[in-house]
């Protein structure tokens, strides 16, 4: 039976796509990108050696349109085996009856950081197989914080002296305090989630229900209204990646991002340090929205138990750490180990990126996730502009998301 899920995605989409057909011996992947990494072209060449008869053909497709192209073959009755998916898509897909379930050993799980493997459980079974994992920090310029009177050396550890140092920042220098996008983009809502997280706040329960009008939820949003004055004026003109330039500039104080921020303030003369991101006042510990992308694996292509053996091949420990490349990818590794070690000495501030692991939360999963994040974006965004207060916004949103659920 097809589901209005699927006729509305072959209604949107079928027409600019091509089926690719599924065959007997061969494992097609829509790799997203804008080419194969090195690393996978030399463990797809390994695991085809060891399993002759078989192949492995990966279709490169841009970041934009990878995931709806593997959305429309699925819904089209000619999915490829395998995909890159954004994890928060795995509900919606094994609800519709996409994917197949990818369950994983407790052996397996145990491999993982704390957390990880949630992001990709929907009823208690796995649906994808983690490929790509990243978390958050928090970023200071010393050079601003001296300039307005603060201790260089040291960053805010909770979020009401965050608050209090962007002020006064912006108070004693000609720079923005703290640098917090709202544009309309995923990113908005991803970063409020690193608030809910370092607060021990929930949107969704494990069983499905909305828990977000919550106290702990409910302080993030007033921590975002009392920043906003001392953040970059327009936060709704920025997406997360723009306010980092912002920063790489030298004309903010304070934000939060990923790791590849590190990579390029080296090649700056911001004098600079990282930390494990603020605490609001009912966190249990240093915490992060846990983002992964997931290899999801296809109903309908014959080929599904071998896709799998696959797709845990060339996400194990050995090829991971490959990938990953000690932080060469901006990832944040997925599982603990002596590569993982071996990258903390040799570059200390990543371990703010591995602290909020313990305590961090992944991205809630939605049966419309665009629905769920528009929601969540209209929400931060109706606070920061000053057009609702926190309470009303959240209990609104709230309601809202119980269509999405």
């Amino acid at each position: 039976m097809t589901t209005p899920v699927q006729k509305s995605l072959i209604g949107v989409m079928l027409a600019s796509t091509t089926a690719l057909p599924a065959f007997a011996e061969d494992i097609s992947w829509i790799y997203c990108g804008d080419s194969i990494d090195p690393v996978h072209e030399q463990y797809i060449a390994e695991w085809e050696a060891e399993n002759e008869g078989w192949t492995v053909t990966p279709e490169v497709v841009g970041w934009a349109q990878c995931q709806d192209k593997a959305t429309t073959l699925a819904a089209a009755g000619s999915p490829v085996a395998m995909a890159y998916v954004g994890s928060r898509t795995l509900k919606e897909f094994a609800l519709n009856e996409l994917i197949v379930p990818v369950p994983m050993s407790e052996e397996e799980q145990a491999e993982y950081y704390p957390n990880i493997v949630e992001t990709v459980t929907f009823e208690g079974t796995q649906w994808g197989v983690p490929i790509a994992f990243s978390t958050k920090a928090f970023y200071w310029n010393k050079g601003i914080f001296e300039e307005a009177g603060l201790d260089p050396e040291t960053p805010p550890a909770t979020w009401e002296e965050t608050i209090d140092f962007a002020r006064q920042i912006t108070e004693n220098t000609d720079k923005a305090g703290y640098g917090l996008p709202a544009k309309t983009m995923d990113n908005t809502m991803h970063q409020f989630l690193h608030w809910v997280y370092t607060n021990n706040g929930q949107i969704i329960d494990a069983d499905g229900n909305i828990v977000m009008d919550s106290p702990e939820v409910l302080a993030a949003l007033e921590a975002y209204q009392d920043i906003t004055p001392y953040s970059v004026e327009g936060a709704t003109a920025y997406e997360q990646n723009e306010m980092r330039a912002i920063f790489l500039d030298g004309s903010v104080g304070m934000i939060q991002t990923s790791v590849g921020a590190a990579f390029l303030l080296e090649d700056t003369d911001i004098d600079w340090g990282v930390a494990d991101l603020p605490l609001g006042p009912d966190a249990e510990g240093p915490g992060t929205l846990l983002i992964t992308d997931s290899l999801a694996i296809f109903d309908g292509t014959g080929v599904e138990d071998k896709a799998i053996e696959f797709a845990k091949f060339i996400t194990s420990p050995e090829v991971q750490e490959a990938y990953e490349a000690g932080g060469a990818a901006s990832l944040t590794p997925l599982r603990p180990g002596q590569a993982v070690d071996d990258m903390l000495a040799a570059g200390p501030y990543w371990q703010p990126f591995i602290d909020g692991i313990e305590f961090g939360g992944p991205e809630p999963l939605f049966t419309d996730y665009k629905g769920f994040q528009n929601v969540m974006i209209e929400m931060v965004q109706s606070v920061v502009t000053g057009a609702a207060e926190p309470q009303e916004a959240l209990s609104d949103a709230a309601g809202e998301l119980e269509e999405y659920k």
